[in-house]
């Protein structure tokens, strides 16, 4: 084992290796009960959804930790969740059977362009600056996510600013059958909340009791910090000791057969394309799957795997010259690739690296031995979800926010008195958290890097690909500003 993974060679153990598996699957395990309550709300059966998100997520990241030995792990991304149910079934109006085709053909591209190389020339074109930026905004995201997860955070909306409820406009809803989503405009203000919640309090209390332990340097900090916090949740009543049978295995494995193969099934591809009016959608709905699936990989692995020494400046020497899958970034993109496929084979929206990751990351998972733990798991939490669900999203919280600290160490490489530096980091790193929006936030630091090298004459500085890939970045806005 020792050999396999090169533990040694990359400075880390077998039990650190460990610790961080099991730090990234509590940090990441949420999406097994998110992605089933998303997507059901395009008619898919709950339990089939739970047990797709496990199979896909296990297959993806066991490709991830065994072919290119880097310690991330894979899962239906949560975004991608959201715009394959709200936007292409609930907005676009395709079948949710069309929905997995469309994720599908997603996939195949993605591999496409992985053993073309197209997705390696992207990451070569990319500027050093927006290296740093993409690293230091995963972090601002990272710890957002933490912050919002803890329940530190609340959100006032002017009721004129209100835009949308259930999808629809406000005046022309009863709410008879209650509220599912709220869209709100510029009127919204977040504040801090009084904490008299006990979730909010436990999470506190989590988050002072993990920065002392990073401070200290307590091995295995943070996954100590999410088991204690799990228990001082339990006399708030945040904790739930209830162990409910809900996600139970055989009723999932019931279920399968009607999401397996659905999206090559007659209401899949069988219908995909008969509408002459829907193929032009369907090549922008595809577009806009491939363009967020895409980024958010890469800017997970080049905030992290960068900074962190995970891919080495050789290793990426070895991507831009090399041929094949000589790369330990070749072979990862590769098994990102293939994740998506799978997925939607068995019926689960776009499977992508995993921003959590950063938390096994940083636990000191530095190998493939960390992907595998996770993978574990998955395959285990098919038995053992209602045990999993004991652990509560204000455990997690604090873990999310100390990783986010760690990685925003990315900005001090960036020369924030150079305007022409600092307005494209800025947009690329701030950005993303705001807008909650990895793939967002890059486009947005791509988009001005371009117009400055454009304005103060040094066009020629910007390599070819990130100009065709800034131009795809208008293409996608504009093509979901149309549908």
């Amino acid at each position: 084992m020792d050999h396999f993974f090169q533990l040694e060679a990359n400075h880390t153990t077998r039990g650190r290796e460990v610790v961080a598996g099991l730090t990234t699957f509590f940090a990441m395990s949420y999406i097994l009960f998110v992605a089933p309550q998303t997507l059901s709300q395009t008619g898919m059966p709950t339990q089939a959804v739970f047990l797709a998100t496990i199979i896909a997520s296990v297959t993806g990241t066991l490709i991830m930790g065994l072919f290119a030995n880097v310690p991330y792990a894979l899962g239906p991304g949560l975004g991608l969740n959201a715009f394959f149910t709200y936007t292409v079934v609930g907005a676009l109006g395709f079948t949710w059977q069309e929905a997995l085709a469309l994720v599908f053909l997603c996939g195949v591209i993605n591999i496409l362009i992985t053993v073309t190389k197209i997705r390696k020339l992207i990451i070569v074109a990319i500027p050093e600056v927006m290296q740093h930026a993409i690293s230091g905004g995963i972090g601002v995201f990272v710890a957002y996510i933490g912050l919002k997860s803890a329940g530190f955070l609340q959100f006032t909306s002017n009721a004129s600013s209100i835009l949308s409820i259930n999808g629809g406009s406000p005046a022309a809803h009863s709410f008879n059958h209650g509220i599912d989503s709220i869209v709100s405009g510029g009127g919204i203000t977040p504040a801090l909340v009084n904490f008299t919640r006990p979730g909010a309090i436990v999470a506190l209390l989590g988050l002072l009791l993990m920065a002392v332990l990073v401070v200290k340097k307590v091995p295995g900090s943070v996954l100590i910090g999410i088991v204690v916090t799990t228990l001082i949740g339990i006399p708030f009543g945040v904790t739930n000791l209830h162990l409910s049978a809900a996600n139970s295995l055989g009723s999932a494995i019931n279920q399968l057969g009607t999401t397996f193969g659905a999206a090559f099934s007659a209401k899949g591809f069988g219908s995909l394309f008969t509408d002459p009016h829907h193929i032009l959608l369907s090549v922008i709905t595809i577009f806009a799957f491939s363009f967020s699936d895409i980024f958010d990989t890469l800017g997970t692995f080049i905030g992290t795997g960068r900074r962190t020494g995970i891919f080495t400046n050789a290793d990426m020497q070895s991507m831009e010259h090399g041929a094949g899958f000589s790369s330990k970034m070749d072979r990862a993109l590769f098994s990102d690739a293939i994740a998506t496929g799978v997925g939607a084979l068995f019926g689960t929206s776009n499977i992508t690296v995993f921003v959590e990751s950063a938390t096994g990351i940083a636990a000191g998972g530095r190998t493939g031995l960390t992907a595998v733990v996770v993978a574990i798991c998955f395959l285990f939490s098919s038995l053992l979800a209602p045990v999993i669900a004991i652990v509560p999203s204000e455990a997690v919280a604090p873990a999310l926010i100390m990783v986010g600290v760690m990685m925003m160490s990315s900005f001090k490489e960036i020369d924030w008195d150079d305007m022409s530096e600092a307005i494209p980091a800025f947009m690329a790193s701030i950005v993303m958290g705001l807008v909650y929006n990895i793939s967002y936030g890059i486009a947005a630091g791509f988009i001005f890097y371009c117009l400055i090298k454009l304005v103060t004459g040094k066009a020629k500085d910007v390599h070819p690909v990130l100009w065709v890939v800034t131009a795809g970045f208008i293409l996608d806005f504009v093509f979901m500003a149309l549908i």
